[in-house]
């Protein structure tokens, strides 16, 4: 066994202060997938934004390139801001019906 987990696990630990262990590495596990999620939508919006704006690669932006490139990120985070809150809102209203 780990020594983080033998740590966690002592015999000495109460099970509350171990449901607070437990609670602060599920939030710092929530934090890191949410970092994770972050750079990925970065990574994909640059990606096809990119590829849907630039038509031919050269060594700056041209200015409808710029402006094209700024609006399709704009739209793509957009959408993201609007499906993660109807997310949120509909897990939040499940976790309470199932209370």
């Amino acid at each position: 066994m780990s020594d983080f987990l033998k740590g966690s696990l002592s015999s000495s630990t109460s099970p509350a202060d171990m449901a607070v262990k437990k609670e602060q590495i599920m939030n710092s596990v929530r934090q890191e997938i949410a970092l994770i999620n972050a750079q990925e939508l970065m990574n994909k919006s640059t990606d096809r934004c990119f590829s849907k704006c630039v038509t031919k690669p050269g060594s700056s932006l041209s200015n409808s390139e710029q402006t094209c490139i700024g609006n399709c990120m704009d739209r793509y985070f957009e959408a993201f801001n609007i499906v993660s809150r109807t997310y949120t809102s509909r897990a939040r209203t499940a976790r309470l019906e199932a209370q």
